[in-house]
Parts: structure tokens; sequence; C-alpha cells
């Protein structure tokens, strides 16, 4: 048991989320083929990025940089190859954003709501910028970053990462 030197217990170490690997795979392929499709019938959905609210969410969880790097580098690639984007790019941003994600899951308690809503909030602009910084710097593509409107996008996906993640814990699996 890891004891501080005050004698707490460390519940952090002991709390890493464990899920089953239909979870761990039915999950992002479902919030990657809603992001490629849905959007095309529903033009209003497209603002939504599950597949960045589903890294972040096992990122969190899992609370292992690793394991963030893993499921960021996955979840990006599997998503460059459903979408139309250049191959690899959200596969290096969503690495950043998972091993970010479960870096800070180390260091703070992320089973309360307010703060994974805040962290969905932060990370959401993070994947933005990163995403135009990569875009401008690896490919040369230029399209316009506004910052206020990706704060308003940030906000409507933080609208909906926290009653997903409320259904995602449902998936825990229990010892």
């Amino acid at each position: 048991m890891n004891e501080t030197p005050a004698g707490f217990h460390d519940s952090r170490k002991t709390r890493i989320s464990k899920y089953n690997w239909l979870s761990l795979t039915g999950v992002p392929l479902a919030a990657i083929l809603f992001q490629v499709y849905v959007p095309q019938f529903f033009h209003y959905l497209a603002y939504l990025e599950l597949p960045l609210l589903v890294t972040v969410y096992f990122a969190l969880m899992r609370r292992s940089p690793v394991a963030g790097v893993f499921i960021g580098a996955g979840v990006g690639l599997a998503q460059d190859s459903l979408s139309h984007h250049y191959l690899g790019m959200y596969g290096l941003v969503k690495t950043l954003v998972g091993y970010f994600a479960a870096s800070v899951s180390q260091r703070v308690e992320v089973d309360n709501s307010v703060v994974r809503g805040v962290l969905a909030f932060f990370f959401f602009f993070f994947h933005q910028f990163f995403y135009w910084v990569l875009s401008h710097a690896l490919i040369g593509e230029t399209f316009d970053f506004d910052p206020v409107q990706t704060l308003v996008l940030a906000a409507l996906n933080t609208a909906v990462a926290i009653p997903l993640y409320h259904v995602l814990d449902k998936l825990k699996v229990t010892e």
C-alpha cells in the first residue's frame, strides 16, 4: 500500500478504472462512426467531437500516460482512416490529448463531474488549437482558428461530455 508521510493512504493509484475489451473498442468505434456519418444527415451535429470526448474519458479513468498515449493514438488513427482528413493528423493530436489527460488524472481526482467538465472543455480547446498548429506546421494547410467559436464549441461539447461520462461510468468492471 502506498502510504504518505503523514500516514494517509493515497487512493488515486488504487482507483484505476477497468473496462472489458468490448467497451474499450466498441465505444471509441461507435464515437468515430458517429463523427463520420451522422453529420452527413444532421449537419447541426457536426460540432460534436465524440472521439475526443471518449479519448479524454478513457485516458482520465485509466490514469496512466502510457495507456493515454495508446488510447489517443488508436482513436485518432481510426478517425483519420475513416474521415477525409490527412492520415495521422488526428492521431498526433489525440495522442497528445490522451497523454496530457492521463497525466492530469494522476494529480487531480477526476471522479467529480465538475472536474471532468472543466477538463473536457480544456482538452477540446487544446485539441482544436494543436490541430490548427500541426496543420500549419506539417502540411501547410491554412484555415482560420477562431478562439471565440472554439470556446463556444468547447462549451457545447462539455454539455454533451458530462452526461456521456456518467453513461460510460456504468461500463466499468467491478472486481
